[in-house]
């Protein structure tokens, strides 16, 4: 029995020819980036044409990007370099609290820095409300909290698939003088998307949620802003990100974002279709409520409740029939609470507690899509299934 593997919003494999550009300058360019010699000029070259070629695609400049480990060291650059405001313990009556506003339901490489710091005391957190299809409700920056130093949005959700309008809140941000943050981890690939034109003042992102290599992601942030390193080393990155640049992966994120931009407009056709598909046959076939069905959404993202279900015993069940799903984010898989994000649309138990995430590559053939339905269609039935009461032989 073939794995069907619809959890591609966790990591996608990169494309072939990321790997063969990967493995091409591990092998021929060798040399330290920041070496002065022939070797490290021929790996600085090829970094900062990698750092020109992402730019371009981002629609950023290329002194605006810093290279990272990921999305999550990005995200974490981004927060604690962009936070400002009194430190615990310290007499600054006169600023106020520091508070940071970001939307519920933040992938973890936002919520726990945030947790950390608001357990140390450093900032308060408060949560932008959503509606139920998980979008903005109201307007949160008509009269913004005392001291908001930093607002933190995701720009399309890793569970719900659902497409935020940040743009408002960015023009409100810049006119407040507010800085800003986008977590695009799951945007950029997967929209047009393009930095300038949106105005945050930062945004996050991971190479691999885009067929890149694992290891490397980015940080955007925005010329002229003022950003407090968390490392302390060498002068690298504009001494933003110390430490030595990896220049393979470097190569293999741009070729990865340049090929998958070439082909965006028919992967959202075709991706989108089959996640319909998908969809239909599971309302279909299992009764299951797809959640964030009335916002704009990501192509490949189906957030699906199966009422009468629990989620754990479900995705167990997938797995052992050959099915690759999620609870909702991967980094966040060792937790048994209810989603944060569908909390916050409001959801009943009976829908929180049955809920599962599919996530496609984009690339499956629709007869694919249609056994995963009817695998999937067969668990639920198994699961909702009620257990045989035992017998007990009498004794005596």
């Amino acid at each position: 029995m073939s794995f069907l593997d619809l959890d591609r919003n966790a990591t996608t494999p990169p494309y072939p020819a990321v790997v063969e550009c990967v493995a091409r300058h591990l092998r021929d360019t060798p040399g330290n980036p920041g070496s002065r010699h022939a070797a490290g000029r021929r790996a600085r070259r090829v970094l900062e044409d990698a750092r020109e070629s992402l730019a371009d695609g981002l629609g950023a400049e290329p002194e605006e990007i810093v290279f990272t480990s990921g999305g999550t060291e990005a995200a974490n650059l981004a927060l604690a370099g962009l936070i400002r405001g009194p430190r615990l313990g310290e007499e600054a009556a006169d600023s106020g609290p520091t508070t940071v506003l970001v939307t519920p339901g933040e992938h973890p490489a936002v919520a726990a820095p945030l947790a950390a710091g608001a357990a140390a005391g450093r900032w308060r957190v408060r949560r932008w409300p959503l509606d139920e299809n998980g979008l903005l409700k109201g307007d949160e920056l008509e009269n913004p909290p005392p001291g908001l130093r930093l607002v933190s949005l995701i720009h399309a959700h890793n569970e719900t698939g659902a497409i935020l309008d940040v743009a408002p809140v960015l023009v409100r941000c810049n006119r407040l003088g507010v800085p800003s943050h986008l977590d695009a981890t799951q945007a950029v690939g997967k929209l047009p998307w393009a930095f300038r034109s949106l105005g945050a003042t930062a945004a996050s992102l991971g190479a691999h949620k885009f067929r890149g290599p694992r290891g490397i992601g980015a940080l955007l942030i925005r010329s002229g802003a003022k950003l407090a390193p968390s490392l302390h080393g060498g002068h690298q990155e504009g001494g933003r990100r110390p430490g030595t640049e990896p220049v393979a992966l470097a190569a293999g994120m741009a070729l990865a974002l340049e090929l998958r931009m070439k082909e965006l407009d028919d992967w959202t056709t075709h991706t989108t279709a089959l996640r319909d598909r998908l969809e239909a046959a599971l309302r279909r076939d299992c009764s299951a409520v797809i959640h964030a069905a009335g916002a704009p959404r990501l192509p490949n993202t189906a957030s699906v409740a199966f009422p009468g279900c629990g989620g754990e015993e479900l995705l167990v069940a997938l797995d052992l029939a050959g099915v690759g799903a999620s609870l909702g984010s991967a980094c966040a898989s060792g937790s048994s609470e209810p989603s944060p994000v569908l909390i916050a649309m409001g959801l009943p138990p009976e829908l929180l507690n049955s809920s599962l995430r599919f996530s496609l590559l984009g690339e499956e053939p629709p007869e694919q899509i249609d056994e995963a339905a009817a695998r999937i269609a067969a668990c639920v039935k198994r699961v909702q299934e009620p257990c045989e009461p035992r017998h007990t032989p009498k004794i005596g």
